[in-house]
């Protein structure tokens, strides 16, 4: 009986290298989101490190659970994890407005109501068209470039080199490198710090191995309106869950079947995600970012993925890594941050374009949309003499956005106006 290729085992001296492939393809994800939790969350250099080790970690033992499955949970297709961008964005806003003790039971409680909604998939997917996904992207985009500016005060030259010298890297570079675009700015502009007399914090400590630490916050605190945002967050991430897994199996030659393998994917990012919450950081989901690697080398083996998900884990594990990664100057994070929440808005505009906007209501589904979504980042002082639930609902860009699209949307198919079809793709 022949073996499928996304079922084939490679040698260890062919699995090595192109695992290490994968791990470097995403890997500015997941040290790109700690550097952006780490001030706006005021933690010192230790702290950083410990919450990098975290992430990485997570982010293996979520490659290992998609790669191989586990019953019911894990697609058994080549993927690896990350934070998710956007989730991070919405992490950080719960975080600023009730603390992080309640940005972190906020996950957990997203994660446990994304099982709890699995049996009703294919009911919810249908209200995360592209118009409201896409509404709710450029939302998260746009209120986290403002959020992530004041980064830069203090060396905006660090900041606008980094920001060049990664859209030189994009624009020049191909395959894996142009993959790292993001790694390699911040490397440039770590080197020019340098070489400049930058002062670099560097956590302290000489052990050679370091542990996660369970609840770094303190003791979760459990509020189901701060919670609402990433379960939100949460909802839509189906829609993305469909796109990737559809994607990756006809990358890897299998018969695409999301009614059986959505509902796998999507557990194994509710079960990583709890492990975030108790870890201290948001939400995980699966990552595009190798479908294309998989494209490209046509390795379509999924024990790639899993040895990039053992890589991950004993980077997360290796003290000196982790200390070593947090020195990066905020001026130089900042920069980063502000590419990287920049192409989040990008993708919500290409997600828009993806709605007919020309057909029936829709573009004043999307005007109502942006308006709530806007209003609370421009003006913020109108909320202000709203009761704090009415604040936490309404005064957050990302939900009030998410939540008038959904409704509208709804109210308008329900009155009888087509509803448009969800595509491939969602916020990360």
């Amino acid at each position: 009986m022949s073996v499928q290729p996304v079922d084939e085992r490679l040698p260890l001296a062919r699995l090595a290298p192109l695992s290490a492939q994968h791990v470097l393809a995403m890997i500015a994800t997941p040290v790109s989101s700690v550097y952006l939790m780490a001030p706006a969350l005021d933690l010192s250099a230790g702290r950083t490190a410990s919450l990098l080790s975290a992430t990485l970690v997570l982010c293996g033992a979520g490659a290992l659970l998609q790669s191989l499955g586990v019953l019911r949970v894990g697609s058994r297709l080549p993927f690896v994890m990350l934070p998710g961008g956007a989730a991070v964005a919405v992490f950080l806003q719960t975080a600023q407005q009730h603390g992080a003790a309640t940005a972190s039971g906020s996950v957990i409680v997203a994660a446990l109501f994304l099982l709890a909604v699995l049996p009703l998939y294919g009911r919810i997917a249908r209200f995360f068209p592209p118009l409201v996904m896409g509404a709710t992207v450029l939302i998260i985009g746009v209120n986290m470039v403002k959020l992530t500016a004041p980064m830069v005060a203090g060396g905006s030259w660090l900041a606008l080199l980094t920001i060049v010298c990664t859209a030189l890297c994009f624009l020049v570079l191909r395959g894996v490198w142009r993959q790292m675009s993001v790694l390699l700015g911040m490397a440039t502009g770590t080197l020019a710090a340098a070489l400049t007399g930058t002062p670099f914090t560097v956590a302290p400590g000489d052990s050679l191995v370091s542990l996660p630490h369970l609840f770094p916050y303190g003791a979760p605190q459990f509020d189901l309106l701060a919670a609402l945002p990433l379960m939100v967050f949460s909802l839509a991430s189906l829609a993305e869950a469909t796109g990737q897994t559809v994607l990756n199996s006809e990358a890897v030659g299998r018969e695409p079947d999301p009614a059986r393998d959505v509902p796998r994917t999507a557990r194994a990012d509710a079960i990583t995600s709890l492990g975030a919450g108790v870890l201290g950081t948001s939400l995980m989901v699966t990552s595009a970012e190798n479908i294309g690697i998989v494209q490209l080398t046509g390795v379509r083996s999924r024990f790639v993925t899993a040895g990039a998900g053992v890589l991950l884990i004993l980077s997360g594990l290796l003290a000196p890594v982790t200390r070593l990664l947090t020195a990066v100057p905020a001026p130089v994070v900042g920069g980063a941050a502000l590419v990287v929440f920049a192409v989040i808005a990008a993708m919500g505009v290409g997600m828009l374009g993806r709605a007919a906007l020309s057909e029936g209501p829709n573009a004043t589904v999307l005007a109502l949309t942006l308006l709530a979504g806007l209003l609370p980042v421009l003006a913020p002082q109108l909320y202000e003499p709203l009761p704090g639930w009415a604040r936490t609902l309404f005064g957050s860009g990302v939900p009030a956005a998410a939540l008038t699209g959904i409704f509208l949307s709804a109210a308008f198919a329900s009155s009888g106006t087509r509803r448009l079809p969800v595509q491939p793709g969602g916020p990360q």
